[in-house]
C-alpha cells in the first residue's frame, strides 16, 4: 500500500449486481466522484471479513478513471476501524471523516479546492452551503437521504423479484416530499414573479388560442412550473450575469403573501440541484430498475418518476452514469397525479399520533416537583471528590489554554474552571493505555487538555462540525501531540471501543446519546449536560428514563422539568435560578437512575465553583 500522500477514501464492498455496487453508500460515493470528475482521492474498497474474497470483484461497474484498490478489513488504518464507512483519512493519518453525508460534502469541497473553476460542483452544497450539513440525529431530511432511503432500497433489492413487494415507506416519504410546497430564501420575490409570469402567459395564450389550439394545450400542461424550471436551469449554468428582472406591477407588489401561488418542486430540496439529488439518484435508479417488472410502482410514484427524468437532463449526470455503467430505463412518459394518488402519498407516511391528553396534567414546575417530593424523590447532589483541584494554567503551553483565540478573558477563566472539574474526574478514572473519547468535542477544549496531561492515553475527538474540529487539530499540531485523533462524524458513526467517554455541555438528547454510547462500550463517563429545553422523545429515547420517575411523572410533566431546567442564567432572579437548578438536578437524577439498570454506579455532582457555568451539573457513571 502506498504511503498516505493524498486523502484515502474507504468504502464498504460486499456484492454487486448488474450496475449496482453494494452497499448503496458505496454506489452513491462512486457516482459523486464520477460526477465531480474528482481525482483527489485514492479509493479503497474494503472486502468483508478478515480474508480476501475468493471471487475477484468484477471491475466493469467501477469508474475506470479512479485509482481503486481492494483491501481486507484488517488493513484499515486504526482510526478508520473505529468508524462506520464510508470514511476519508487525510494524509497525516489522524483526521478521519466518517458517514455518508460528511464524506460526500468533503468530496465536493476537495473537488472545488483542486479546481476553483468548478463552481457548479460547489453549488451542490446549496444555499449557505448547508445541504445535508445537519446531522441525521437532528434532521429528518438528512436521515431520509443519508440512512433511510439507501437502506430501504438496499433491503428492497435483496429480495427476489418473484416475491410481491410493496413500495418501501421511505420511498413514499420522498414522493410525499416532492408534492409539498417549496420554501426558499427569496420565496416571496419568486412567488410574485410567478404571478406576473402566469398573467403574461394567460394573456399571450388567449391571443393565440384560435390558431394554435394544439400547441396551447401542450404549453398549458407545462406552464405551472415554468418559472421554477427556468430558475433551476439558470443555477445549473452558474450564470455570471443574471437576467435583469422587470419590477412587478404595483397590484402584484401589494398582494398578501397568503394570496401568492406556491412554488413547485424541481429537484429534491426545491428549486435547485443539490447534493441531495446526487445521493438519491442512484438509489431511485436501482429501485426503478429492479421494479421494472412491476410497472404499477412507476405509476404510483409520478412525482419521483418526473424528478428522475429531470435529473437525467442535468449536465454531467449522464456522463457520470456512463462511467459507472448505469443503464437507464426507457422514458415512460409523464404520469398525471390522480386524486387517488394524492390521497395515497398523503397517508403513506403520516406522523405518529400524539399521546392522549393527560387530564391530570398541571403546568408549571412547582406542582411537578411537589408530586415527586411526595414520592420521596428530590434532587440530590453527591459531594465533589476533589473540589479544590485545579490545573496550573500558567505553566501550561499557550495552545492548551481555552483563552487562545476570540474568547473573552472572563469566559476563558470560567472555561478553565469547567475544565478543572472535567480533568480532575477523568484523572481519577484513567489508567495508562486507556482510550478516552471527547464526544461533541467542538474546538477540543477538553480533549486537548486531556491529551496534554495524560500522554499515556489515546484521546479521540468526535465532532460533526468540520470548522471546530479543524481548529482543534491546528491547536494540537502546535503542541506536537501524537496521542490524539480527530473524527468528524455523527456520534452514531463512531463504533470504536474505549474506556472513558466525556462531553462538556452536550446539548439536549446529545447527553443521552453519549451515555448510551458509553454503556454499549461498557465505559465510564463524565458528562456535563446542557440545553435541557431541547430534550424530547426520539426514536431512541423515551422520557422519563428511570423506573422511579416513570411511576410518578408523565412525559409532559417531565418536559416541564426540562423546560425550567434552562432557567439558570445569571441575569434571572435568584429564586428563579434556584428552581432551575433544582429542575436540572431532577432531570439528571432520572438519567443517573436510568443508567443504573445497566450495572452502573452513577451520581450527579455540581461543578466547583458553581458560578463557572449556569449549566454546572456533572453526571459521572462507572461500570460495576
Amino acid at each position: 500500500m502506498k504511503g498516505l500522500t493524498e486523502d484515502h477514501l474507504y468504502l464498504d464492498y460486499f456484492n454487486q449486481n448488474a450496475d449496482c455496487v453494494f452497499p448503496l453508500h458505496t454506489s452513491i460515493s462512486l457516482f459523486l466522484l464520477s460526477y465531480c470528475d474528482c481525482k483527489t482521492f485514492r479509493v479503497f474498497l474494503v472486502l468483508p471479513g478478515e480474508t480476501a474474497s475468493d471471487a475477484q470483484p468484477k471491475d466493469k461497474v467501477f469508474p475506470k478513471d479512479l485509482d481503486i484498490c481492494f483491501i481486507k478489513r484488517c488493513q484499515l488504518p486504526l482510526v478508520v476501524q473505529s468508524c462506520c464507512l464510508p470514511a476519508v483519512v487525510e494524509k497525516n493519518g489522524r483526521f478521519c471523516r466518517a458517514g455518508l453525508a460528511v464524506v460526500l460534502r468533503h468530496i465536493v469541497q476537495k473537488t472545488y479546492e483542486a479546481d476553483p473553476s468548478k463552481e457548479d460542483i460547489l453549488e451542490l452544497l446549496g444555499f449557505k452551503k448547508t445541504c445535508l450539513k445537519a446531522c441525521a440525529e437532528v434532521s429528518e431530511w438528512t436521515r431520509l437521504c443519508e440512512i433511510s432511503i439507501p437502506q430501504a432500497v438496499q433491503n428492497f433489492l435483496s429480495v427476489s423479484l418473484d416475491k410481491v413487494q410493496s413500495i418501501p415507506e421511505e420511498v413514499l416519504q420522498f414522493e410525499k416530499k416532492l408534492g409539498e410546497p417549496v420554501r426558499v430564501h427569496n420565496d416571496d420575490k419568486i412567488r410574485r414573479q410567478k404571478v406576473q409570469q402566469q398573467k403574461t402567459f394567460v394573456k399571450e395564450a388567449c391571443k393565440a388560442v384560435s390558431s394554435q389550439e394544439g400547441r396551447l394545450a401542450e404549453n398549458l400542461e407545462s406552464s405551472p412550473a415554468e418559472l421554477e424550471l427556468s430558475l433551476a436551469l439558470s443555477k445549473l449554468t452558474v450564470q455570471k450575469t443574471p437576467v435583469a428582472a422587470k419590477r412587478e406591477p404595483s397590484h402584484i407588489r401589494k398582494m398578501k403573501t397568503s394570496e401568492l401561488p406556491l412554488l413547485e418542486h424541481v429537484f429534491a430540496e426545491g428549486l435547485y440541484f443539490t447534493l441531495a439529488d446526487v445521493v438519491l439518484f442512484p438509489c431511485i435508479h436501482h429501485f426503478l430498475g429492479f421494479s421494472k417488472k412491476h410497472q404499477e410502482n412507476l405509476f404510483r410514484l409520478p412525482l419521483i418518476s418526473s424528478w428522475f427524468q429531470r435529473v437525467q437532463e442535468v449536465p454531467g449526470i449522464k456522463r457520470a452514469a456512463a462511467k459507472c455503467n448505469m443503464q437507464f430505463l426507457p422514458h415512460q412518459g409523464s404520469v398525471s397525479l390522480s386524486d387517488e394518488h394524492m390521497q395515497f402519498i398523503c397517508t403513506a407516511s403520516d406522523e405518529p399520533e400524539e399521546e392522549h391528553e393527560d387530564t391530570s396534567f398541571i403546568g408549571g414546575p412547582r406542582p411537578t416537583m411537589t408530586k415527586l417530593m411526595k414520592s420521596g424523590i428530590e434532587a440530590t447532589f453527591s459531594p465533589h471528590p476533589c473540589p479544590s483541584w485545579a490545573l496550573d494554567w500558567d505553566s501550561l503551553p499557550a495552545a492548551v489554554n481555552p483563552g487562545e483565540g476570540k474568547m473573552s478573558s472572563d469566559r476563558a477563566f470560567r472555561k478553565q474552571q469547567q475544565l478543572n472539574n472535567m480533568v480532575a474526574l477523568v484523572k481519577k478514572l484513567a489508567k495508562p493505555g486507556d482510550k478516552i473519547v471527547d464526544f461533541c468535542s467542538g474546538g477540543g477544549h477538553v480533549g486537548i487538555v486531556l491529551a496534554h496531561v495524560l500522554p499515556s492515553c489515546q484521546i479521540i475527538l468526535v465532532e460533526n462540525k468540520e470548522l471546530s474540529l479543524t481548529r482543534a487539530e491546528e491547536r494540537s499540531s502546535v503542541l506536537g501531540l501524537d496521542n490524539i485523533w480527530f473524527i468528524q462524524a455523527n456520534m452514531d458513526y463512531f463504533k470504536g471501543n474505549f474506556n472513558i467517554g466525556v462531553a462538556l455541555h452536550a446539548c439536549g438528547v446529545a447527553t443521552d446519546m453519549v451515555i448510551e454510547r458509553c454503556v454499549k462500550a461498557h465505559a465510564a463517563f463524565v458528562i456535563s449536560p446542557c440545553c435541557y429545553g431541547f430534550i424530547q422523545n426520539t426514536a431512541k429515547f423515551a422520557f422519563p428514563q428511570s423506573r422511579q420517575f416513570k411511576e410518578v411523572l408523565s412525559y409532559k410533566e417531565h418536559m416541564i422539568l426540562c423546560r425550567f431546567a434552562d432557567q439558570t442564567a445569571v441575569q434571572l432572579p435568584p429564586e428563579r435560578r434556584q428552581i432551575g437548578k433544582h429542575c436540572m438536578g431532577l432531570v439528571d437524577l432520572d438519567r443517573a437512575w436510568g443508567v443504573e439498570k445497566c450495572n452502573y454506579s452513577a451520581q450527579v455532582i455540581s461543578m466547583e465553583p458553581e458560578t463557572c457555568s449556569p449549566k454546572n451539573n456533572l453526571i459521572v457513571g462507572v461500570p460495576v
